[in-house]
């Protein structure tokens, strides 16, 4: 375990070439079929990987909450992974798994961690919906575009913490979004994620701001969208900023990440004078580095409604200035 644990440590930036690496983990055995499955996360999101340490129960604690871990002294709510998604540890609830996901710290019970693999974003499919009750996004092919290839389920982080432990900043606040976000009549925001709960929050966030908007499920669906969108506008004698007055993108996504995406708009001279926002769980200054070094215009961690809405706001105030 302490050589994954340096390996997390040691992440080196892969973000220019969509790549990611993924830390492999086992929860135990599925009721269906008897069979232990592996199951993956972003090794971005993983802060340390601990032996279980002793729990400490809460009174009242939501279901699949197994309590509470005292960590050099900083208090971490502990889920009981296996548990959320339907499957029997066969050893026990033996690693922890700390996050960082979208400014909060939480630690996930896992069976066994196995190793940690290197995957293009093209390895990596999205789920179709009702995959382990919604908690997964995709499916990842460990051996690439093969037949037989190893597969990993990713889990859906968003979902199963909405499920568990739900965020009182979660509702849209139209007080803090303020007023609504002029743009350029007949354009929308075309936006990108791959999460099925993140995406309602988008939606909503982008309604109560009156932004008309395109929703796609991954970085490929929207570039591929952009295409299409560019298209009409040279058949119509228009240009794309005629159509699409920003792009608001995840960063993680099956097929293409969010860096891919925007290193594809911003390297493209139909599109370099589009702004894009990333709007990501991935926090962290290493991450917001990487932002700038790919070009995009702003950064905001999920779920913070009335950020959104004034990095939008700004971004666009920006662009109007300058072209």
């Amino acid at each position: 375990m302490s050589s994954i644990q340096q390996e997390v440590d040691e992440r080196s930036n892969l973000t220019s070439s969509n790549k990611f690496e993924m830390l492999l983990f086992r929860l135990g055995t599925a009721k269906a079929n008897g069979q232990s499955e592996l199951f993956g996360i972003n090794v971005f999101k993983i802060r340390e990987i601990v032996a279980m340490p002793e729990i400490t129960e809460m009174a009242g604690a939501s279901k699949h909450m197994l309590g509470m871990v005292n960590l050099r002294g900083q208090i971490i709510p502990v889920i009981d992974l296996p548990a959320v998604v339907g499957v029997t540890p066969v050893t026990g609830l033996n690693i922890m798994l700390v996050t960082e996901f979208a400014r909060t710290t939480q630690a996930f019970a896992v069976e066994s961690v196995e190793d940690i693999v290197r995957l293009d974003w093209g390895q990596v499919l999205p789920a179709e919906r009702g995959a382990q009750g919604g908690k997964v996004t995709s499916i990842a092919r460990l051996d690439g575009d093969v037949n037989n290839s190893r597969l990993a389920q990713v889990l859906d982080v968003e979902s199963i913490l909405g499920d568990i432990m739900p965020s009182e900043g979660a509702d849209i606040d139209a007080s803090a979004i303020g007023p609504v976000v002029k743009i350029k009549p007949g354009t929308v925001v075309l936006a990108a994620d791959d999460s099925f709960v993140a995406r309602a929050m988008i939606e909503n966030g982008l309604k109560a701001m009156g932004v008309p908007f395109i929703m796609t499920k991954s970085g490929q669906e929207a570039w591929d969208k952009l295409q299409t969108l560019s298209d009409d506008c040279e058949s119509k004698g228009q240009h794309i900023t005629d159509r699409v007055a920003m792009v608001l993108t995840d960063l993680e996504m099956p097929e293409m990440d969010g860096f891919m995406l925007t290193k594809n708009i911003k390297s493209d001279s139909r599109f370099r004078h589009l702004p894009v926002v990333i709007h990501s769980s991935l926090s962290g200054a290493t991450n917001e580095d990487h932002v700038r070094n790919v070009g995009a215009d702003g950064y905001v961690a999920k779920f913070q409604a009335d950020e959104l809405a004034s990095t939008i706001r700004g971004v666009l105030m920006r662009y109007e200035h300058q072209h």
